[in-house]
């Protein structure tokens, strides 16, 4: 299998980076395994679909993103379950959650936001978790688009459980404006959902054009990461990305 790119800072400023996108079912599995998964992919920012929400939420937030080795920066029950982490690699500029237009009889979703700089570059990051209900999830892919156009840096990250396979309308609406990270450089699995029983990709990570991406995937095999782990931390797998972000550049738009 392909070695996936450690993280770095080249000399022009580019930076090397690895991110992650993680549905983890409000914590209620093997926490204890769900951070070792965590931990081994080495990320420098962790999407989160299905953060905690209720009871204290922060407190267990905060606990997650120490036993993972990363820091807390946007999200959870203010961004209806998306929540984003990093490592103090990533300087984190701004923050925004975003709740979305909500179907009556859906559930509530939102956006978690944030611009952050590693090495010489200013990055759009954004978690998601779309509507199981089919026109809503269109709406939402559309405005995912819409907020990563509006962060108004030259490069943006997306990732999250888009509750929908490749060949469904939003998830080919996202891949048509971006870049759908596994088709472009397939690295470790392909599919998310279940780990116990893996039949299908519902979770993904896309960037913005000019984003190169080194590798994509679930980290199977991955030195560290457990197979038991990964069926016993959550109901989904994750997905793990390398990308190579240039230095400086303008804004980008839609």
């Amino acid at each position: 299998m392909l070695r996936l790119p450690d993280s770095r800072t080249e000399p022009d400023g580019t930076a090397v980076i690895r991110v992650l996108s993680y549905n983890i079912r409000s914590m209620r599995d093997d926490r204890a395994a769900l951070a070792r998964v965590i931990r081994a992919c080495a990320p420098d920012l962790v999407l989160i679909q299905e953060a905690p929400r209720f009871f204290r939420w922060r407190k267990a937030a905060e606990k997650l993103a120490r036993a993972a080795g990363l820091v807390y920066v946007t999200g959870g029950a203010t961004a209806a379950g998306p929540m984003i982490l990093s490592t103090l690699r990533a300087q984190v500029e701004r923050t925004e959650d975003v709740l979305l237009p909500r179907t009556p009889g859906l559930h509530q979703r939102g956006f978690a936001t944030a611009v952050v700089r590693i090495g010489g570059v200013r990055l759009g990051v954004l978690s998601c978790h779309l509507s199981l209900a089919a026109r809503e999830r269109d709406a939402q892919a559309g405005l995912l688009l819409e907020r990563l156009a509006a962060l108004g840096v030259p490069y943006a990250v997306a990732g999250g459980d888009l509750n929908e396979r490749p060949d469904g309308g939003s998830f080919r609406r996202l891949a048509g404006a971006l870049t759908d990270a596994w088709t472009a450089r397939p690295w470790g699995g392909e599919l998310t959902s279940t780990p116990r029983d893996p039949h299908q990709r519902i979770d993904a990570i896309f960037t913005t054009p000019g984003v190169e991406v080194l590798g994509c995937g679930v980290p199977h095999g991955l030195p560290g990461v457990r197979e038991s782990d990964l069926a016993a931390a959550t109901d989904h797998l994750p997905v793990l990305a390398a990308l190579r972000v240039p230095g400086g550049a303008g804004s980008y738009h839609r």
